[in-house]
């Protein structure tokens, strides 16, 4: 069965991107396995330079852990959801840009989160992009190996909020066609 056939309840794209929030309160309710494997597969899914997938996402359960998970990142809502998973790059395994040496490794990661984030939104499961975290909080709490950076958070969970209006600056203040 494939995509198009399997839509049921699910959202167009549209609607998706349009409707996706970043949610800020969540209830305890645990999450089936199904959905969280569709969200981590959405994620190994992501096209990354050169398909290096220089990444790994980690799956972190909150039970037990609220304190912890608050070094990290010290909203409260952060350890709400039953989990918070990070997507970690692995520099070593980056494609790198010949031209000027840039690592792609965090437009991968960025892109993995992405993925991550806008399947959650379609099974009806709430996420709210973290980069505002303390790196080395991260990097003791989770044990990381020097050569892995944590990139990103969500957590990752039921809302337990309403989306607020989002504001957009106009397309043509963000598009340029050819040159500047």
């Amino acid at each position: 069965m494939n995509i198009r056939q399997r839509k049921g309840n699910q959202m167009d794209f549209k609607e998706l991107i349009r409707n996706r929030y970043s949610v800020r309160a969540y209830k305890p309710d645990p999450l089936e396995k199904a959905v969280l494997e569709e969200i981590l597969g959405a994620g190994r899914l992501a096209p990354t330079a050169s398909n290096r997938q220089p990444f790994r996402i980690l799956v972190i359960p909150t039970e037990g852990k609220k304190e912890e998970l608050r070094r990290i990142y010290h909203r409260e809502w952060f350890s709400q959801a039953p989990l918070v998973l990070g997507v970690c790059g692995v520099a070593k395994e980056a494609w790198v840009r010949q031209a000027d040496g840039m690592s792609y490794l965090y437009v991968d990661a960025a892109i993995v989160m992405d993925h991550i984030i806008l399947a959650a939104a379609n099974l009806g499961i709430g996420t709210c992009w973290v980069a505002n975290f303390n790196l080395q909080a991260a990097r003791e709490l989770l044990r990381l190996p020097e050569e892995v950076t944590p990139i990103a958070f969500t957590p990752l969970g039921y809302a337990d909020d309403k989306p607020k209006e989002k504001t957009r600056r106009p397309l043509q203040d963000l598009v340029q066609y050819f040159e500047w």
